[in-house]
């Protein structure tokens, strides 16, 4: 991977992160990308990659402060509600690859 330049650092994350991990709504999954959370998702959760502290705990932690809009913002969700454990257990896996990587 070898990128050195934050942006980049984090534009990959977020495209990564984007194209793997979904929320799960009445069996349809969504794509964080297409949702537009993947950019808001990778800023959270680029900094435990670069203190080199990606814990299972601390993500769910982060991604249960992360709020989602539903019903045009009648209602908030955390967005840890709406992620299934497999999306959970694969985001994990991203943050902690991109952790050895840099």
């Amino acid at each position: 991977m070898a990128k050195t330049n934050t942006t980049e650092l984090l534009e990959a994350l977020a495209s990564e992160i984007g194209e793997n991990v979904y929320i799960d709504i009445a069996k349809w999954h969504l794509y964080l990308a297409d949702a537009k959370l993947h950019n808001v998702v990778a800023e959270q959760l680029y900094p435990l990659i670069t203190s080199k502290a990606v814990n299972e705990d601390r993500v769910l932690e982060i991604l249960a402060s992360i709020p989602v809009k539903i019903g045009g913002g009648r209602r908030e969700l955390s967005l840890i509600d709406l992620l299934p454990l497999q999306c959970q257990v694969s985001l994990v896996d991203i943050l902690e690859k991109y952790q050895r990587e840099i």
